[in-house]
């Protein structure tokens, strides 16, 4: 135990087991140095790709990026995560994303293109049936990624009142009203054709969002009006100084607390870029690229404080943890731990 009784900080790391992962992982995270000791291992249900905790930190979500789609919840005790319960299917395929709503998990679902709410009970487990899932529509110019709807991630706006879900196969963010476990769409935001949005992040001001596109690779620069539920796209910036030779997808995405960074995983490249916005927040300039410490990261992550950043790399089977440069935002590798199938980094 920490000093007063407080339990050190706990990282959570997702995995694709059918790829030799090990489940769900937890680790304590050095408040020095930002090192990862991993604890324990937790192989519940398969391909946990994604993870969220609760407010409170007593509860760890994950979906099961499966055909047949679902979402389980564990009690956090001590070291080792306990189930609490059996899964409960989203009503979708491959759910890729998840996050927490209004007494909901809402979960992203790549392969069927839509997006589910699940009611939790009162004492943070899972219903045993979504209350709605909401179904995307449409399609993009790149046939092999873009014959149909592709929902990869859905998150609360900083209010709290609207569901952004952003879709890969319709090049497009939907912001949706979650009205008692009905999602509906209030506004969907057109971008640049064949982009193939993947992820965004909110910047702290409220009032501007980050949309990392898989396939440009670019960072879309928008202005959020969360009084109207209003996305509009203001410029795209590159993540690469150059253009790619060969594999070249954006992944993850994360922003500095006091806005004054973004970082953005590529896997293919295997680099973590830094931009920084400009003064007005409007637009993005590329800072530096660094190696993300492995191969392919499949996602991107930033402790709370700020001062580590963690690449899950997936066919490395490692996580890397970098030190943030607080002048330039530049990240230096501090070091990594074994995690095979690597696939996403949460804290609680």
């Amino acid at each position: 135990m920490a000093d007063g009784g407080r339990r050190q900080q706990r990282a959570y790391i997702g995995s694709f087991t059918a790829a030799g992962g090990l489940g769900v992982l937890t680790a304590a995270v050095d408040p020095d140095d930002g090192a990862l000791t991993v604890l324990s291992a937790v192989d519940a249900v398969p391909d946990p790709s994604y993870l969220a905790v609760s407010p409170t930190g007593d509860f760890l979500y994950a979906v099961s990026e499966t055909a047949e789609g679902a979402v389980a919840a564990f009690r956090v005790h001590a070291d080792k995560p306990e189930p609490a319960g059996p899964p409960t299917r989203v009503g979708g395929s491959g759910p890729t994303h998840l996050s927490l709503l209004d007494g909901h998990v809402l979960t992203a679902n790549y392969n069927s293109g839509s997006v589910s709410a699940v009611p939790l009970r009162p004492d943070g487990a899972l219903a045993e049936a979504a209350s709605g899932v909401l179904q995307h529509t449409g399609s993009g110019p790149y046939t092999p990624r873009q014959q149909g709807p592709h929902a990869h991630q859905v998150q609360p706006d900083p209010t709290g009142r609207w569901a952004v879900s952003v879709d890969l196969g319709t090049d497009s963010v939907r912001v949706c009203a979650l009205d008692g476990g009905t999602l509906t769409v209030h506004r969907e935001i057109a971008l640049r054709p064949g982009s193939g949005p993947r992820h965004l992040a909110f910047h702290p001001d409220g009032e501007h969002a980050y949309v990392l596109n898989e396939l440009a690779p670019t960072v879309t620069v928008c202005r959020w009006d969360s009084a109207e539920g209003v996305l509009r796209p203001l410029g795209e910036t590159p993540v690469l100084p150059d253009v790619p030779d060969g594999d070249a997808f954006p992944s993850g995405i994360a922003v500095s607390p006091d806005g004054r960074f973004v970082w953005t995983a590529t896997r293919g490249q295997d680099v973590v870029s830094v931009l920084a916005p400009d003064a007005a927040g409007e637009g993005l300039r590329l800072v530096a690229t660094v190696p993300c410490g492995g191969v392919w990261p499949r996602d991107l992550s930033l402790d709370p404080s700020g001062r580590f950043l963690y690449a899950a790399n997936e066919r490395s089977g490692d996580v890397t943890w970098f030190v943030v440069d607080p002048d330039t935002g530049v990240p230096r590798r501090g070091g990594s731990v074994e995690a095979p199938a690597a696939s996403c980094v949460v804290f609680g």
